[in-house]
């Protein structure tokens, strides 16, 4: 609603002591700044001050009825809640995470909230600059607040620069890392309370957050076992990239004489299927196999590879 030029004229003649006229706009009239005079009903002037009153009471109604409506809402809404975490207190203690953004938020809700121990478990290669760049000053701002973090990583990520780069500042402020050759699956505990893990292959799009005090506690103990075996992370072993090769090599001719796809091997080890070919093929060199069946036997027989298969190969 607004002040027409027309009506604005109106108006103004009419504060100047002119009679208004039969037909004023209807924007002078719908404003409250002309009203009929009960004794000669004749349009006379109605100071800004009162009209404006007319106009906004039932709005300011509207509103006063709009906010006790709302704390209503909020009463019953409150009322409900303690209904809902009543009937699915057990339940809670599993729930489901679904679209990236809900799995981000409740990450970093959780890893923020950290007051003692952060302990991540990141398979496959290097991470991304971008996220490692998003990382760190969140992990030193952890650091800083006397949060002991352990992280491991596989192998490849040794030979990864902007990884390095991360590992060497959050070791710099009290953070442990370490590296092994697989790793199960993606782990985040905090305080050992919380543990998040992956619900599905794409672990981007769903995940679980995990608060059962039996399941976490299973969680950190695979961590705690896998991290025992695993090799620690520090600038100055990284000269050892031969002996880092040697790993990487073995792990892919035990997963290869166990029957695991070439593809499979580049996911669980982190690195690419040009590295997994050459592997193979600097195997079958050594070896004179012919074939990837020639190289198994050779491999088994030899004994260069551990026979017995890794149960979570499948």
């Amino acid at each position: 609603m607004e002040m027409c030029e027309r009506g604005l004229n109106t108006y103004r003649e009419v504060l100047r002591g002119r009679p208004a006229p039969d037909d004023p706009p209807a924007c002078v009239l719908e404003w409250g700044l002309l009203s009929r005079s009960p004794e000669t009903g004749a349009l006379v002037p109605v100071p800004p001050e009162v009209a404006v009153f007319g106009l906004t009471q039932p709005v300011e109604r509207a509103i006063l009825e709009h906010q006790h409506r709302l704390a209503a809402i909020r009463v019953s809404i409150s009322h409900l809640e303690g209904v809902y975490r009543e009937a699915r207190q057990e339940d809670s203690l599993v729930h489901r995470l679904i679209g990236a953004d809900v799995i981000s938020t409740a990450l970093e809700q959780a890893v923020s909230a950290c007051t003692g121990e952060l302990l991540t478990m990141q398979p496959g290669g290097g991470r991304a600059p971008a996220l490692l760049a998003e990382a760190l000053p969140r992990d030193l701002q952890l650091a800083a607040r006397g949060v002991h973090q352990r992280t491991l990583y596989q192998h490849s990520v040794r030979t990864h620069g902007p990884t390095l780069a991360y590992v060497e500042q959050v070791g710099a402020a009290g953070a442990e890392v370490r590296t092994s050759d697989e790793l199960f699956e993606r782990l985040i505990v905090c305080d050992r309370a919380i543990a998040f893990i992956p619900s599905v292959r794409d672990r981007s799009t769903e995940a679980l957050a995990i608060r059962h005090p039996g399941i976490v506690r299973y969680l950190v103990r695979s961590f705690e076992l896998e991290w025992e075996r695993s090799r620690p992370m520090t600038m100055l072993q990284e000269a050892g990239a031969e002996v880092l090769s040697d790993k990487i090599h073995h792990a892919v001719l035990r997963l290869l004489v166990h029957g695991v796809p070439d593809k499979a091997i580049a996911s669980r080890l982190g690195i690419s299927l040009r590295s997994v070919a050459n592997h193979v093929k600097r195997a079958c060199d050594a070896t004179g196999s012919r074939s990837r069946t020639e190289l198994g036997y050779q491999l088994a027989v030899r004994g260069l590879v551990d026979p017995a298969p890794d149960p979570a190969d499948g």
